[in-house]
């Protein structure tokens, strides 16, 4: 069900004429420090028909980036040593050159306070683990357009 759902949200989006052109796959970089909610991210992502490329902390995250421009969105754990999400989230903002991909956030924890301060910073949107492969759909067909 997730690949047929996954397969609408890219179509979808191709149709729209946005980021996303015909016969394109959308590319995510999913940010988790957790291999065990990394290799979950990223299977619902591939079923749902995106290229992922799936690292470890907010600072490989910015690494990939300098090198890797054609990021269609960035989906990311909040808490995480050495840089947050939400720091990420800010540098991604902050730059120039980055500014304009989508950062979705994640967290197990459900807390209202840091869900507002992340979307007042620019997050596209905030989604509760685990994520399901509804909640990729809801958010990539709104934001991938």
């Amino acid at each position: 069900m997730a690949s047929v759902v996954g397969g609408a949200v890219v179509a979808a989006a191709a149709a729209a004429g946005g980021g996303v052109g015909v016969g394109a796959t959308p590319h995510v970089l999913a940010v988790d420090d957790s291999s065990v909610d990394r290799a979950i991210i990223a299977a619902i992502l591939r079923s749902s028909r995106f290229r992922v490329t799936a690292v470890e902390s907010g600072k490989r995250a910015l690494e990939l980036l300098g090198k890797e421009p054609d990021v269609s969105m960035i989906i990311t754990d909040y808490w995480m040593p050495e840089m947050t999400g939400y720091e990420l989230l800010k540098k991604v903002k902050e730059s120039s050159n980055l500014k304009q991909i989508p950062v979705v956030i994640m967290s197990s924890e459900n807390v209202q306070t840091r869900i507002s301060r992340c979307l007042e910073e620019g997050a596209e949107d905030f989604l509760v683990k685990p994520v399901r492969a509804s909640d990729v759909s809801r958010v990539f067909s709104r934001v991938l357009r």
